[in-house]
């Protein structure tokens, strides 16, 4: 969300920012959180003045009884009275004015960083670098889901009679990779100078729309039936929600932390064909890693966060590279973004398995994250990125690191997760 201030006095900044971002139908809530405002603020004057009024009549009450002059003194409360109904109203005014603006600018997007490019969706993404050389063996690459049938990793069939379809039972050695992963990816992030967390895994709904917009929140969020609860769609949301109202002293930040959680997402829409088999689903783990700084090192955090996925995947022989994301594939919230994509072999492309945001004060404006310098308070800015996910990062281990014979290679950094075992077999 993005301040008040700043869109009064920049409306067409706000304008073309929404432009951009290829919405051109939110075009007039920008006028009309303007002319909201303005009643806002008349409202606020005038109860500031009546306040004033009805304080200085009061006084003169005690003064009026003093003196002896009840009539004068009751005559003077009825006045009171009027305008305390007065203002009343004026207050209930003011409220109603301030949840509609507050809706408003809800919807309306963050302003992006200068550098993103301009594009309507992810197609237009725009590839800044290469890690490690792709490979594409002279054999098949069977469909990951076959891989893992072979090892007796994984049983969809059951899934599905007891969740229904997006849900998988993982079994055997691709378990316990699956877990190995999580586990080298954490003490990965630990050795990097984050603190290890374990979240709470539901959130209330304050926390839900502090942390994304309400399209993300329809798109992705499952609701408890009868309490004001939501499970995550991502560990982040309840780790920036962890510093929900609150006001941190400037020389303790940054803040930085890793943590687990599983995750739980609706994944609406219709998704493609390669999209089967574990790739979206609605249930999956993960380690995540935040940021909670100072506005003048964001950009500086953000380069550094997605540095770290890519660095864990080339440790594990997996070829990645990065996509800037364009105007229209940024969610209202963020400034900038950046996706890792992991090699396929078997589809001979890379795929997304990360993605690293900055979103700027957003998130802390609408939390209330506010930072202390000791001359003022300003609101800290906060960034999220993936560490790794599976199973679909097990996509691009098992298809990278499969040979001939149909045994994996398991590389050093995860064979002492993995019980000492260089090889599947």
């Amino acid at each position: 969300m993005i301040d008040i201030k700043f869109l009064r006095e920049n409306p067409d900044i706000v304008k073309q920012n929404i432009k951009n971002k290829f919405q051109d139908e939110k075009l007039p809530l920008v006028d009309e959180v303007i002319e909201l405002d303005e009643k806002s603020r008349k409202a606020k004057g005038q109860a500031d003045a009546l306040r004033a009024e009805r304080n200085k009549i009061s006084k003169q009450i005690g003064a009026l009884m003093a003196q002896g002059k009840k009539e004068e003194a009751e005559e003077t409360k009825k006045l009171v009275t009027e305008r305390s109904a007065e203002l009343a109203a004026l207050e209930e005014q003011e409220k109603e004015l301030q949840e509609k603006i507050t809706s408003i600018m809800m919807t309306i997007p963050n302003i992006i960083d200068s550098s993103v490019p301009i594009g309507k969706d992810d197609s237009e993404n725009v590839e800044i670098e290469k890690f490690g050389e792709p490979v594409i063996p002279d054999f098949e690459i069977p469909y990951h889901t076959e891989i893992m049938e072979k090892f007796n990793g994984i049983d969809l069939d059951a899934a599905g009679r007891v969740a229904g379809n997006g849900f998988y039972y993982l079994m055997g050695d691709i378990a316990r990779l699956h877990s190995a992963i999580i586990s080298y990816a954490r003490d990965f992030m630990i050795d990097r100078g984050f603190t290890y967390c374990v979240p709470p895994f539901m959130i209330r709904s304050n926390v839900v729309t502090g942390v994304m917009s309400f399209a993300e929140m329809d798109a992705m969020m499952y609701k408890i039936e009868g309490e004001d609860l939501y499970l995550i769609g991502t560990s982040e949301h309840s780790m920036i929600g962890k510093f929900i109202d609150t006001i941190i002293k400037e020389d303790q930040l940054p803040k930085t932390m890793t943590s687990y959680s599983p995750c739980f997402r609706k994944e609406k829409g219709a998704h493609g064909i390669e999209e089967r088999g574990v790739y979206r689903i609605h249930q999956f783990e993960k380690q995540e890693m935040i940021v909670v700084c100072k506005p003048e090192e964001s950009q500086m955090w953000f380069d550094k966060l997605w540095q770290n996925t890519v660095d864990l995947f080339r440790s594990l022989d997996i070829p990645v590279r990065t996509l800037e994301c364009c105007s229209g594939d940024l969610a209202d919230l963020k400034v900038k973004s950046v996706d890792v994509e992991a090699w396929s072999p078997r589809q001979k492309k890379y795929f997304e398995v990360g993605s690293c945001s900055n979103l700027g004060d957003a998130q802390a404006r609408r939390l209330k994250i506010r930072v202390d310098n000791g001359k003022g308070k300003y609101f800290a800015h906060t960034l999220n990125n993936t560490v790794v996910a599976p199973p679909r990062m097990l996509i691009a281990f098992l298809e990278n690191n499969l040979n001939e014979d149909g045994t994996v290679n398991i590389p050093k950094v995860l064979q002492p997760y993995m019980g000492g075992k260089e090889k599947l077999q």
